[in-house]
C-alpha cells in the first residue's frame, strides 16, 4: 500500500488514530448533510407554525409544528393548484422539446456525418460560450413579433418551449452519446434497407433511452425554477408558472402560508429527482464510461 497519502498505512494500524479519523468523517458528513438538508427542513418546519411563531422564534420552529392549515391555505387563498399545472406544462413541454432537438441534431452530427456536420456541430459549441444575456433582447423582440410577420407567441408557452428547446449542452451530450454507439449497428442498417428515419426510430431511439433520459429530467428540473425568461413571455397571470409568481405571493400572502407554496414548489423536483434518481446515476455513469 501506497504511503504517499496524509495518513500511512501504518499510522492507521493505530487504534486512536483510527479513532479520530472516523470521527472526522462523521463530522464532515454532517456538515455536509446540514448544510445541504438543513435550509429545507426548517423551511418545512417553518410553513408548520404561525408566522408569529416563527419571526419570535425562528429555531424553535422544530418543536411547534401543528399549523397544518397553512398548507390547505396554500391552496385555497392563492391558487396553487393551477401554478403547479402551468409550471408542469412548461417543464414537460420544454423537456420533450429538448429531447426531440438534441435527439435529430445528434443523430446528423453523429450517425448521418454529412460534410457540413462538422460546421453545425462547431456552430452549436460557439452558442454555448456566449452569455444569455447577450441573447436575451433579440429572442425576446423574436417572440413579441416572429420575424416581423405580426404573429407573437407571448403569453404562449411555445414562447417558453421554443427557446429552452434548442439547448446546445444537451445537443453536445447526445451527439457524444451517440458517437460512441457501434457503427456496424447503423450500418448492418443500411444493408438491410432502411432508411435514416427508420434507422433513427429502430436503432438508434431505442440505444440512447438512457441519455435521453438524463437530457429530459435536468431540462424539466432546469424549466421548474427557471424566473426571467417566463416572468417576460408569461405575463398574463393565468400563464404564470409558480417560479414566476412566487414573488407575488409573498408580498399578499401570510408568511406562513408563503412557507408552506415554497414547500410545494419545491418538493415536485425533489420527488422527481429521488423517483428517477438511480436511472439517472446509472446513465451519468455508463456515459462518462463509454470511449470514443
Amino acid at each position: 500500500m501506497s504511503d504517499s497519502g496524509l495518513i500511512t498505512a501504518s499510522e492507521l494500524r493505530q487504534t486512536h488514530r483510527r479513532v479520530i479519523l472516523r470521527v472526522v468523517h462523521i463530522l464532515v458528513l454532517v456538515g455536509i448533510a446540514i448544510a445541504g438538508v438543513g435550509p429545507l427542513l426548517w423551511l418545512v418546519a417553518a410553513s408548520l407554525n404561525t408566522t408569529g411563531e416563527v419571526l419570535s422564534d425562528p429555531i424553535g420552529v422544530f418543536a411547534r409544528m401543528t399549523q397544518w392549515h397553512n398548507y390547505v391555505d396554500a391552496f385555497q387563498n392563492v391558487d396553487t393548484a393551477r401554478l403547479l399545472l402551468n409550471t408542469l406544462a412548461v417543464a414537460a413541454g420544454t423537456a420533450l422539446l429538448t429531447v426531440i432537438v438534441a435527439l435529430s441534431a445528434g443523430y446528423v452530427i453523429a450517425i448521418l456525418r454529412p460534410r457540413w456536420a462538422p460546421l453545425l456541430a462547431a456552430g452549436v459549441l460557439a452558442t454555448i460560450f456566449l452569455p444569455a444575456v447577450v441573447s436575451l433582447v433579440p429572442l425576446y423582440l423574436t417572440t413579441v413579433d416572429m420575424f416581423g410577420t405580426g404573429l407573437s407567441l407571448q403569453n404562449t408557452f411555445w414562447a417558453v418551449w421554443l427557446p429552452a428547446g434548442a439547448n446546445a449542452f444537451a445537443v453536445l451530450l447526445v451527439t457524444g452519446y451517440l458517437r460512441s454507439l457501434p457503427r456496424e449497428l447503423v450500418e448492418a442498417a443500411s444493408i438491410d434497407g432502411a432508411g435514416p428515419l427508420r434507422t433513427l426510430w429502430s436503432i438508434v431511439l431505442p440505444l440512447s433511452r438512457p441519455i435521453l433520459g438524463v437530457v429530459a429530467l435536468l431540462a424539466a428540473i432546469g424549466a421548474w425554477k427557471d424566473y426571467l425568461w417566463p416572468s417576460l413571455v408569461l405575463t398574463n397571470p393565468s400563464m404564470r408558472p409558480i417560479s414566476v409568481a412566487l414573488p407575488i405571493i409573498e408580498r399578499s400572502t401570510d408568511l406562513a402560508t408563503f412557507f408552506a407554496v415554497l414547500v410545494v414548489a419545491s418538493i415536485v423536483p425533489i420527488v422527481l429527482f429521488l423517483i428517477f434518481q438511480k436511472p439517472l446515476l446509472a446513465s451519468a455513469g455508463a456515459t462518462a464510461g463509454l470511449k470514443d
